[in-house]
């Protein structure tokens, strides 16, 4: 069994961005992983700001993610890029922080012009701070993030289809298998699960 964290990037607090890496944490959980959740829009705003290591909230996220053996990053996209929230986050942790951790970057945004920040912006970011294995990501739109009567997340049944595997797999990283083979890079109508 392995440790995720799941870091959601989001200022907001209705997040759709945190109800995807819920959604996901609760899938990686049935594969038998622990998962702890750390929304960064919770942390002090001022000890983020100036990277306040000493705060106990900032030196408790530095902890989580190293004690995680993996990592679920989830942002919202603005303006072509993940959120300045994640950011800042990133930016506090130490250079090498993800060294030996597998992680998978999600990212949600209102339109599939969005979609490639994930490989463009993000996934730059996380290989910089030492991860040796970024599994394949994933966006997913806005729209097709909702809620339930119960209110569970309920995703539209594409991009349920078409997350799953994404999700198999970097479960399957965690537990140190080869990767299950995706059916082929989907094209990017498929791929942002509109």
């Amino acid at each position: 069994m392995a440790t995720v964290l799941a870091l959601t990037g989001s200022p907001s607090a209705g997040s759709r961005t945190a109800r995807l890496v819920h959604h996901v944490g609760a899938r990686l959980a049935d594969h038998g992983h622990r998962v702890v959740t750390l929304h960064a829009r919770e942390l002090p705003a001022e000890a983020l700001l100036a990277a306040d290591t000493g705060n106990p909230a900032i030196a408790r996220a530095v902890e989580l993610v190293a004690a995680a053996d993996g990592l679920v990053i989830g942002t919202p996209v603005y303006k072509a890029a993940y959120s300045g929230l994640l950011k800042t986050l990133l930016d506090l942790l130490p250079q090498h922080a993800l060294r030996g951790k597998t992680v998978l970057p999600l990212a949600t945004g209102g339109s599939a012009a969005h979609m490639l920040a994930v490989d463009y912006a993000l996934r730059p970011v996380l290989a910089s701070m030492g991860a040796p294995h970024i599994t394949h990501g994933w966006f997913v739109l806005d729209r097709h993030i909702g809620t339930g009567p119960d209110g569970a997340t309920v995703l539209e049944p594409e991009t349920e289809v078409l997350l799953a595997p994404v999700v198999d797999a970097f479960a399957a990283a965690l537990s140190g298998r080869a990767e299950p083979a995706l059916s082929g890079r989907p094209e990017p109508a498929l791929a942002a699960g509109r």
